[in-house]
Formats: C-alpha cells, sequence, structure tokens
C-alpha cells in the first residue's frame, strides 16, 4: 500500500499505483478529492504526451500544481490514463 501525505493528511491511497520514471501514479478512485481542485498548468513530455494539474490543499496551505496526471497521454503511456503523481513536498510512503 501506497500513500501520498501532504500537510499531515493523506491525500491519497492505493496499493496499484503505477511507478513511470520513479513517481508513483495513483488511480484516480484513490484520490480524497477534498484535498484537490483543479489548475489551468498544463505541460507536455516527449513520450507521455500532455499534463494537466491540480492544486492540493489541506488546512488552508495550497500547494500549486502539486499534483499532475495525463487525461489521454500517448499510447506508450497508456497504463497511467488518469492516474495521478505528486511532488513538491508531497510525500509518497510505503505503508
Amino acid at each position: 500500500m501506497f500513500e501520498a501525505i501532504y500537510n499531515g493528511k493523506v491525500i491519497a491511497r492505493s496499493d496499484q499505483t503505477r511507478v513511470v520514471e520513479g513517481n508513483h501514479y495513483f488511480p484516480p478512485q484513490s484520490l480524497v478529492r477534498e484535498f484537490f481542485s483543479d489548475s489551468e498548468t498544463q505541460t507536455r513530455c516527449g513520450w507521455k504526451g500532455l499534463a494537466s494539474y491540480y492544486h492540493v490543499e489541506v488546512d488552508g496551505e495550497r500547494n500549486a500544481d502539486a499534483a499532475w496526471y495525463y487525461p489521454s497521454p500517448k499510447p506508450a503511456a497508456k497504463e497511467i490514463t488518469d492516474h495521478v503523481a505528486f511532488w513538491r513536498g508531497v510525500e509518497v510512503r510505503q505503508t
């Protein structure tokens, strides 16, 4: 089981993460949705495609663009469609 933790709270938990380039991608249903809001930020990866982002907010502390996902990845990355990965101070740990 893996957990994503921000500001002391578990914001995602799953035993079915997918690891790509060292990042754990959590299935969308594993997110605690109350901690996430849409961001307008997008970036492009040469082999995965266009990434979208979420802001993460816990107890009034907002972490802008701290989570990303690929809603329509290129074929090579189809296994992570809509799965969410984290950075910027979000800790991912195995429990």
